[in-house]
């Protein structure tokens, strides 16, 4: 089966809006991720950050991450950037134990496996369906411009999500044409907090033990 080059459904889409500015509901797993997307999108959507992410393990690093995250907007929004509309932000319920219930059994799957393609559709069904509620034109996530997710599980999950909510999901590669590399000189720039685990304590011991091995 070919892969679909989302990228290029995305830029396909952005050139038919014919100068409208839909309603954007971004789900957002950090600040870092989010930086490039926000800067590339804000052009064209009016955009609302969905920081919703049980996943991550320690209360501590939650509150880190979502702080961070909010900073970051604050100062995109002050940025002067011209013809661009103010990033509006929504926090989720952080509730871990929905991801704890939800990995039961595939505590030793391997990063990038099942578990994490639970993980996935938890985080953007739970933003499919407050986008549906609040009326927006599309949702997505920033989780597609990371080198170690499945953009292609990204997208088949928020299509099939898109069906069963009645709201539009916006395709993406956001890691393509540079992506990821801006998200990584944005984070320099805005002085963001970067982490090597996507958050979940599955992942945070794979990278201990992957740090552990380069010593």
């Amino acid at each position: 089966m070919n892969k679909i080059n989302y990228q290029q459904e995305l830029e396909r889409l952005m050139k038919g809006l014919g100068g409208k500015s839909p309603r954007l509901f971004l789900h957002s797993c950090c600040a870092p991720c989010s930086s490039y997307c926000l800067e590339y999108l804000r052009q064209y959507f009016q955009i609302t950050i969905f920081y919703y992410n049980p996943n991550i393990s320690m209360p501590e690093e939650y509150r880190l991450r979502v702080e961070e995250q909010k900073r970051l907007i604050e100062e995109m929004n002050a940025d002067g950037t011209p013809g661009v509309y103010p990033i509006a932000f929504v926090e989720g319920k952080y509730d871990p134990e929905t991801f704890f219930a939800l990995s039961k059994g595939l505590e030793n799957c391997p990063e990038g496996g099942e578990r994490c393609f639970l993980c996935y559709e938890l985080r953007l069904r739970e933003a499919a369906c407050q986008a549906k509620e609040g009326g927006f034109d599309y949702f997505t996530t920033t989780l597609t411009i990371s080198p170690l997710k499945n953009a292609q599980k990204l997208n088949e999950i928020g299509q099939r999500l898109a069906a069963e909510y009645g709201v539009t999901h916006l395709p993406s590669d956001f890691k393509k044409k540079g992506g990821y590399l801006r998200s990584t000189e944005l984070s320099r720039e805005h002085g963001l907090y970067r982490q090597d685990y996507c958050g979940c304590a599955f992942s945070k011991a794979e990278s201990l033990k992957r740090r552990q091995e380069k010593e």
